[in-house]
């Protein structure tokens, strides 16, 4: 039986020890910025990102994963005798996930070999299917069961967040459904949460700190009482806020794992500095 590599992209943003530890392959995305190009996590970290970001008069803009790019990861590790599983940013923000799938029909022969889910997500929301299916790897699963295995995963897998503004979100395009939003009175926070694929207002509320509250609430009832639960905050250059949501979360959920992890440069151009999100993954053991 050949052992599944599993890749996904750099928006996940998994911290280093478990990419490691899991053998996880991660492909970068591209950000270009004032006629620089950088890849995604790897040219550029996300503390250097937000710094620079402050101080810029231009936005930089994203790129997905080129077609020639997913095709040779994927070239690589076939030679070295694995099948892959990709898991990848949600096809409603990015064309990732077309690369993809275009990449295995350049590799007819090894179609059988290739498996590619659209994580419908991104950031730890991702990460958390990805990781799952890694350790079933790591476990000598199949393929097709470390596939089966990201699905269930992935389908119980969630994020809430807040920004400090959508004018991030709009100018970028991945406003979705919170597009109504645009225009609302400074003073108010919509809590923004990825479903089906796509960004959507879930609430208004007055002030941040009233908004982590509710964020937190609303977390709770979408777990309810599945167990085990995996928790992990995620920030754009807001590390402290991030620290005392997932505390606050831990303390209300009892969760077996948790991390804290930044918004890599990519998530991090289209959701703006400030933003801090609660992923979850519940009855997964």
């Amino acid at each position: 039986m050949s052992k599944v590599a599993i890749v996904t992209d750099s928006t996940a943003y998994l911290p280093a020890d478990l990419l490691k530890q899991y053998a996880i392959g991660v492909i970068p995305l591209t950000i270009i910025w004032e006629n620089e190009t950088f890849l995604d996590g790897v040219d550029i970290k996300p503390a250097d990102f937000y710094k620079r970001l402050s101080a810029s008069k231009t936005m930089p803009t994203t790129s997905q994963v080129t077609v020639a790019v997913m095709e040779k990861s994927f070239q690589d590790l076939l030679e070295r005798g694995f099948d892959v599983l990709g898991i990848f940013i949600s096809s409603k923000f990015s064309g990732t996930v077309e690369s993809a799938l275009k990449a295995v029909e350049m590799l007819p022969q090894a179609r059988e070999k290739i498996a590619i889910l659209d994580s419908l997500s991104t950031t730890m929301a991702m990460g958390w299917p990805v990781l799952t299916a890694a350790r079933a790897a790591q476990a000598g699963e199949s393929l097709a069961d470390c596939l089966k295995i990201a699905e269930q995963a992935r389908d119980q897998s969630g994020v809430l967040f807040i920004v400090e503004t959508l004018e991030f979100l709009r100018r970028g395009g991945r406003i979705g459904g919170a597009q109504a939003l645009l225009g609302t009175a400074l003073n108010i926070r919509p809590i923004l949460e990825m479903q089906n694929g796509r960004i959507e207002s879930v609430e208004k509320v007055r002030t941040k700190r009233k908004a982590v509250e509710r964020l937190l609430d609303l977390a709770v009832q979408r777990i309810g009482d599945r167990a085990p639960v995996r928790l992990a905050a995620v920030h754009a250059n807001a590390e402290a806020e991030a620290l005392s949501l997932l505390e606050a979360a831990r303390a209300r959920l009892d969760p077996v794992e948790t991390l804290c992890c930044p918004l890599s440069p990519v998530v991090g151009t289209h959701a703006g500095p400030g933003t801090i999100a609660l992923t979850y993954m519940a009855g997964i053991a």
